[in-house]
């Protein structure tokens, strides 16, 4: 398999993050592409029209989106191991790789504004808004998280998406927040999490 990828994406790593969990890490030839709404990347629009990545190749079969491929990954490796199939644990794993990738989602949109924009045509309403988003979010999951490490497809986005917030540093979430901040501390301990750190500078 071929994982068309990006050191400083927070959804490629999402799948590779992934496939370390399922011990599948060494099945993908992963291969880096700079990809960016200014410059075009001929070679990921010819697999991917969106002009994204991760882009997953598979004996002839092309998937992007991170969250289609985890889905496969899962599939393929027989025991379901980052979506659950009992409805409960299911919908909640789920439900928190929505709000991660809305975090995420929202840290670019931020990201755009504070620095990627020319400073002329930055908005800082917008800039605001899209903060008030990963504020809001991480308050909730403060409320919200157990201290259970499973590693399961919405804790691995959520962990994913908030080291892209850290990487970037869009925004400092672990200050007054000891129960998010120590389960981002734990995950990030784990194998698959120290095997794909980000790195690398944006191309626009």
């Amino acid at each position: 398999m071929k994982l068309l990828y990006q050191t400083h994406s927070p959804y490629a790593r999402k799948v590779l993050v992934a496939a370390h969990e399922l011990g599948m890490a060494d099945r993908l030839d992963v291969i880096h592409h700079e990809t960016s709404p200014t410059r075009r990347n001929d070679e990921v629009f010819a697999l991917n029209p969106l002009g994204k990545v991760p882009v997953l190749i598979d004996a002839g079969l092309v998937l992007f989106d991170s969250n289609v491929i985890c889905e496969y990954l899962d599939g393929i490796h027989g025991r379901h191991t980052l979506i659950p199939p009992e409805p409960g644990p299911r919908y909640r794993a789920l439900r928190l790789q929505a709000l991660a990738q809305g975090v995420a989602d929202a840290g670019i949109a931020l990201r755009w504004e504070a620095e990627r924009r020319p400073e002329a045509l930055r908005w800082p309403a917008m800039r605001e808004g899209q903060l008030q988003k990963i504020v809001a979010a991480c308050d909730y999951l403060e409320a919200e998280l157990g201290s259970g490490l499973a590693p399961d497809i919405g804790a691995i986005a959520l962990a994913t998406a908030l080291s892209w917030i850290e990487f970037r540093q869009v925004y400092a979430f672990q200050p007054g927040r000891p129960r998010l901040a120590a389960w981002y501390g734990d995950f990030c301990g784990r194998a698959s999490m120290l095997a794909t750190s980000l790195r690398g500078d944006t191309r626009d």
